[in-house]
């Protein structure tokens, strides 16, 4: 169980997750994570049948960082704009040092020329750390529904 202020505190940390993701702040992005972190997007299926497949797969800051760099520096696509809609994160398990939450996720995507539409829908199972810095996310897996994906992810989700 948590008390409210922690509470409030997961709560603030998916929500300035989702607005750095959606104003394309990439940036600030590894630093939501602690040093030593792991940010995995998988299919579902491969998650239910414990495969350990991937489509994105980082085991450290300094490979989100590396992913920032990617995409700000290396990586040539049709500019798209990203929104976050998340749930209420539902506290799964919590002790002193660690907390572990899910919360359903849907990212939808806009082209400047085109409609928006559904990009990725799923949920987060995340483990959150306490530390000296506010809680962090110490491993993040977004478990997408669908086995289907457009061509490429380039942005986090």
């Amino acid at each position: 169980m948590l008390d409210f202020e922690t509470f409030q505190a997961v709560l603030a940390l998916y929500a300035d997750y989702a607005a750095v993701l959606d104003s394309g702040n990439w940036d600030k992005w590894p630093g939501f994570f602690t040093e030593d972190c792991s940010y995995k997007l998988q299919p579902r299926e491969n998650h239910e049948r414990n495969l350990p497949l991937a489509t994105l797969s980082f085991e450290s800051r300094g490979m989100l960082k590396d992913r920032v760099y990617g995409i700000s520096e290396t990586i040539f696509h049709d500019p798209y704009y990203q929104r976050h809609i998340v749930s209420i994160p539902r506290i799964v398990r919590a002790d002193p040092q660690r907390i572990e939450t899910e919360a359903n996720y849907v990212v939808f995507r806009t082209k400047p020329d085109g409609m928006t539409t559904p990009f990725n829908a799923g949920r987060y199972l995340d483990v959150i750390r306490r530390t000296a810095d506010g809680l962090k996310f110490e491993s993040k897996l977004c478990v997408f529904d669908s086995e289907m994906i457009p061509n490429s992810i380039i942005y986090p989700i």
